[in-house]
């Protein structure tokens, strides 16, 4: 016999459809959120409401915004020539938190991944191009995961934008052995990327 009433044990069960959340965890959260003395389930309530009806995607680079396009699409001390193409708009928050990065996003929603049933049609690959054929663009940073379907992606968009003609140039964001990493450690992707994207040592550092 369930311990819990009905509507505790609905939202125990909409906490376990969150990514990473279990039944303990759903459960921890479900009873806390119901023994607040405050007015938490309300603001999580409205805000749930909110987001679900002010967020959108960006109509440039498909990251999440709630205006007619995102803070950094629209911000002019931005490299307008670059663009770093990812896989998720969480992609996009992370590369912004290393601070390094000063140009444009295109987030594609997901990788080509044929065992899936993921293809080219099924991601934002198509508006990348569009964005490519407009002048201004010099190079494209490819920042998927080094992972088989990361790495396929980037070998795609490569080939659609040499078969188009398109004088933009292609970067690969580096991957390989982490720091303090071991070689038998280490994966066949990860060990084929550090091998792929090996760099020469100057003279002067030998």
């Amino acid at each position: 016999m369930d311990p819990y009433p009905k509507p505790l044990r609905d939202l125990i069960g909409a906490l376990k459809r969150l990514p990473g959340i279990g039944e303990k965890t759903a459960t921890r959260l479900a009873l806390y959120i119901l023994a607040d003395r405050g007015n938490l389930p309300e603001e999580l309530a409205a805000t749930l409401k909110t987001v679900r009806e002010q967020i959108r995607l960006c109509p440039s680079c498909f990251n999440l915004t709630d205006r007619s396009r995102c803070a950094i699409c629209i911000n002019p001390s931005r490299d307008q020539t670059q663009i770093c193409v990812v896989e998720e708009p969480s992609d996009v928050l992370a590369l912004e938190s290393a601070n390094t990065y000063r140009g444009l996003y295109h987030v594609l929603h997901g990788l080509i991944s044929p065992l899936s049933g993921v293809g080219p049609d099924d991601i934002r690959i198509a508006e990348l191009m569009e964005r490519l054929r407009r002048p201004g663009i010099v190079e494209v940073i490819v920042a998927t995961n080094p992972s088989v379907e990361g790495e396929g992606t980037f070998h795609y968009i490569n080939k659609m934008i040499s078969d188009a003609g398109l004088s933009v140039m292609v970067s690969r964001i580096a991957s390989g052995i982490p720091m303090g990493g071991e070689l038998k450690y280490m994966d066949q992707v990860t060990l084929a990327s550090a091998m792929r994207y090996r760099r020469g040592v100057p003279e002067r550092e030998r």
